[in-house]
């Protein structure tokens, strides 16, 4: 008799769905969509993590429902960071590579999370970490577990040997046990490369195409892969489902990575008319990081860099927003990323008063570049960087407007991510 009843009782409990989680956001102003003008007073009505309904005005609660009053603030879509490094943290020393273990980065990355989501930032394109690290925190903030944005993730570079994203600077035998297994050389092993990042968990494939400024390798910005290697790799990823973002300054590494396919440029430093021709032709996006350069301009004036990297970036320094202007006017789009990690985590906002004032896009363009243009890149334009029926609850609150004043954005005031408010 007890067996029968336990078995009933089981079956109760098996058979009961959950309740679902509801909660209605009253917000002063409303923008849904960069592109659209603003709403008045609405409410939002979220279940389980996904916005469910928009209405005008303050509508009654629910039964059972939580109230977030937002009557007083602004509510617009949650930000998207296309270029982040969270392990990584600026100022300190290159030595650093020889002596913190991945778990270190791991807890850095975790702080890092939770500052760029208070920041606004619900979520980040991740180019370039240990594998272990970014992909436990992707893990963790995609399961709950710790707060912090949702991450598309690279992981470690595919690079040439003895450039930007291998293990430079060190003596033989240090650079033999740091080395990780992401260089290449020749078509061949490129793809081969490719294919392992995708069996490890890879979102994204993130390549130097040429030199790079903070690495301690001496042979300035130009190209580093061939046009064959880049191909191969452009070509392997593409055939994975999977984009391709390449770190390239030079002109002719631009245009080399344009040309084999790449998805995005980022930096784009010295790109010339030809390099930004091939963009546009074969539909890469630019990614200008001008905070990136924020952050090195701030290191060089502290001394923080040694001889080989300072040269780098006095070389870039007087370059900041050139190649952004000439795409933007070109039809090229630009689409909004910061590096962080050159510059402290949590400034990222600061990027959009430098889109306005360098590159001259107004509020709008620059918000849909951190909203709608973002998520187009990362191909979750059906999921984030709108506040419509059916998308994630990705959702920032800030006082003031950022179509006026896109500056109100360097102060956010609250954050749901998933549908859950970060604290």
């Amino acid at each position: 008799m007890l067996s029968r009843l336990l078995l009933v009782l089981s079956a109760c409990l098996i058979a009961a769905p959950a309740a679902a989680e509801t909660v209605v956001i009253h917000t002063g102003r409303l923008i849904t969509d960069a592109s659209k003008p603003p709403m008045g007073p609405s409410t939002i009505t979220v279940v389980d993590g996904r916005i469910s309904g928009i209405a005008d005005g303050h509508t009654p609660v629910p039964a059972g429902a939580e109230l977030v009053d937002l009557s007083s603030k602004t509510v617009l879509p949650g930000l998207i960071d296309t270029h982040v490094h969270l392990t990584g943290e600026p100022g300190g020393d290159w030595r650093d590579e020889a002596v913190d273990t991945s778990e270190w980065s791991t807890l850095v990355g975790a702080r890092n999370a939770l500052l760029t989501a208070k920041a606004g930032f619900t979520t980040v394109r991740d180019l370039g970490a240990y594998p272990q690290s970014i992909f436990a925190l992707r893990r963790a903030t995609d399961d709950g577990i710790i707060p912090g944005p949702r991450i598309v993730a690279a992981g470690s570079s595919i690079s040439i040997i003895g450039g930007h994203g291998d293990v430079t600077g060190f003596r033989p035998d240090v650079m033999e046990t740091l080395e990780i297994g992401n260089t290449c050389t020749g078509a061949v092993e490129c793809a081969e490369r490719v294919r392992e990042a995708s069996r490890a968990g890879a979102d994204v494939i993130k390549i130097p195409a040429t030199g790079g400024v903070l690495s301690q390798q001496a042979r300035g910005l130009g190209q580093h892969f061939t046009d064959a290697e880049m191909k191969a790799i452009v070509d392997t990823a593409h055939s994975l489902g999977l984009k391709v973002a390449a770190h390239a300054h030079g002109a002719r590494g631009i245009e080399a990575a344009a040309r084999a396919g790449v998805d995005s440029i980022e930096h784009g430093t010295f790109a010339d008319a030809a390099a930004i021709k091939a963009m546009k032709a074969n539909g890469a996006v630019l990614v200008p990081t001008l905070m990136a350069y924020t952050g090195i301009r701030d290191g060089l004036a502290k001394g923080a860099f040694t001889p080989a990297v300072a040269e780098k970036v006095r070389m870039t320094l007087d370059q900041v927003g050139k190649a952004a202007i000439a795409a933007r006017a070109a039809g090229v789009p630009v689409v909004f990323g910061t590096d962080s990690a050159v510059y402290p985590h949590g400034r990222n906002a600061e990027e959009f008063a430098q889109l306005i004032e360098i590159v001259g896009m107004s509020p709008a363009e620059a918000l849909a570049s951190a909203t709608t243009e973002a998520a187009k890149l990362i191909d979750m334009e059906t999921e984030v960087g709108r506040i419509a029926p059916g998308y994630s609850a990705d959702i920032i609150a800030v006082t003031g407007n950022p179509l006026e004043d896109v500056r109100v954005l360097e102060q956010v005031d609250w954050v749901m991510i998933r549908g859950q408010a970060i604290e």
